[in-house]
């Protein structure tokens, strides 16, 4: 059985849609903090279970039986983060999981100036502790990121962030695809994948013209100091730690950790991944 955590995220729910796709949903189960969320999976078939990162028991329960495990990572940073990925991957290890792959993402390094790939990288290094097989999914920087970046200059035209380098702004549905092909057995990888990443890496400078092809309007890059755009993101109500991380985003692309542009996307996927123009203008059609 394959058993997906946070299956009533975006990932996790486009994986698991995905993988119904490809096989019965017999061999399919899901690890929810919720099972209430899941509710239309359970009507189809899958196993629904409440497992929480806060809670090894039920985490046990959650992954009995798994002969793989998706572990999606979660939405939270530094020792928070790590402790919860620690929990899950030792309650795979009683639960004799026969394989771990793990949502990391391109970039993840022990000296990134980005916290989310110091959190990868040190759950990477728990994953290897364990002695089991296990597979980094390094997937490419999600394009929804650049599209929450964006939003405030969709209404002003001007895209006021700090300076920044190329990213490989990748989509979920893209991503999805390949962890459901790889969870089938496509690619064959031991520890962490390429780069899983969309065809071109672009900047901000790049997404303004972008965005004016999509729209017909102008659009303007205005670069703003990190201290200032920290303290703007402080202003609509974020707390320090994800003001903070935001800023680091840009701290990281400018020095190249996110630049990297890899084919294995396309070769699992079997097609070019959707451009950051398509999934912009998705987003903004909605």
């Amino acid at each position: 059985m394959i058993i997906v955590t946070g299956a009533t995220g975006r990932l996790g729910r486009l994986t698991v849609e995905r993988l119904l796709e490809r096989v019965p949903a017999t061999r399919v189960g899901v690890s929810v903090r919720d099972p209430r969320g899941a509710q239309d999976l359970a009507d189809r078939g899958v196993r629904v279970r409440q497992g929480s990162f806060d809670d090894p028991a039920s985490l046990d329960h959650a992954f009995e039986g798994a002969d793989q495990l998706l572990l999606v990572s979660l939405d939270r940073t530094g020792e928070e983060c790590v402790t919860g990925h620690r929990t899950a991957i030792d309650a795979a290890v009683r639960a004799g999981v026969g394989r771990i792959l793990y949502t990391s993402q391109m970039g993840a390094a022990h000296d990134s100036r980005f916290q989310a790939c110091r959190d990868h990288a040190v759950t990477e290094d728990l994953l290897r502790a364990t002695g089991l097989p296990w597979t980094a999914l390094r997937n490419g920087f999600y394009a929804a990121s650049a599209v929450q970046f964006l939003e405030p200059a969709r209404h002003t035209g001007d895209i006021a962030l700090p300076a920044d380098g190329p990213v490989a702004w990748t989509g979920h549905d893209d991503l999805a695809d390949a962890i459901a092909a790889v969870l089938t057995g496509a690619g064959g990888f031991e520890g962490p994948t390429p780069p899983l990443t969309g065809g071109a890496a672009l900047d901000f400078d790049t997404v303004a013209r972008t965005a004016s092809r999509i729209t017909g309007r102008p659009f303007t890059r205005t670069v703003v100091p990190d201290g200032t755009f920290r303290e703007q993101v402080l202003a609509h109500g974020a707390p320090a730690p994800v003001a903070d991380l935001l800023t680091s985003v840009f701290a990281a692309a400018r020095h190249g950790e996110f630049t990297a542009v890899d084919p294995t996307l396309a070769k699992l996927i079997g097609r070019e991944p959707a451009t950051f123009e398509a999934l912009l203008e998705r987003a903004w059609a909605e």
